[in-house]
């Protein structure tokens, strides 16, 4: 969901949302873009990303009731942590919502347990200290073995990581339940635009490169 201060993304992020904003975007229409896709894919999950600005701004009930007739599965709301969206993250469980919870190499181990205690279904790991498209400055080996420490703590959790993952490190995260890559997506969106190539033909493109490097 493209904001105007989006706090936590790096420029790649912070691109593609300024564009989608300047071209006119908004929520209604991202609902509108989630309906039609899950008529066609009704067994590939969404999850939507982003402020919780946005959700205020709509009202949480009203959020939740456009989010569950369109066909969301998910929410990450990067700037709303724990245990400040306990009432939000409810809400979201009552519709069968998966509120994503966010981790960090700073939580502490008594916050990892109460978060994930708290978390649906999944929750979405930190790699390192940065905004969304930095290089990676943890080496692989440091991220799985903070990563096995989450997973020892509950086993029946889906952890995602996320931040810096490109196609150059993906392949030694594989281990992980999930791995999350945006900004190299939203730069490969600007590139095709700037070259004037298809960006949906491009993407397809990279997304079937990056899952052949993890199966």
């Amino acid at each position: 969901m493209p904001h105007n201060t989006p706090i936590a993304d790096g420029g790649q992020i912070q691109n593609s949302a300024y564009r989608a904003i300047k071209n006119g975007i908004k929520l209604k229409d991202i609902f509108q873009i989630v309906k039609k896709f899950k008529k066609k894919k009704d067994t590939k999950p969404v999850i939507l990303m982003g402020y919780y600005n946005t959700i205020f701004q709509l009202g949480e009930n009203q959020f939740i009731r456009k989010s569950k007739e369109s066909g969301v599965d998910g929410l990450i709301i990067v700037d709303l942590p724990w245990p400040e969206n306990k009432k939000l993250a409810k809400k979201c469980k009552k519709k069968s919502i998966n509120f994503i919870q966010l981790l960090s190499p700073t939580t502490s181990l008594i916050r990892l347990k109460k978060i994930l205690k708290d978390s649906h279904d999944m929750a979405y790991y930190i790699s390192m200290l940065s905004t969304t498209g930095g290089k990676l400055k943890v080496s692989p080996k440091k991220i799985l073995e903070n990563y096995s420490k989450i997973k020892k703590i509950n086993k029946s959790k889906n952890i995602v990581i996320g931040f810096g993952i490109t196609s150059k490190s993906i392949a030694s995260l594989k281990k992980a339940d999930g791995l999350v890559v945006g900004s190299a997506l939203c730069k490969e969106i600007s590139k095709s635009l700037r070259n004037r190539q298809n960006p949906v033909t491009n993407v397809n493109k990279m997304v079937s490169k990056l899952k052949n490097k993890i199966t």
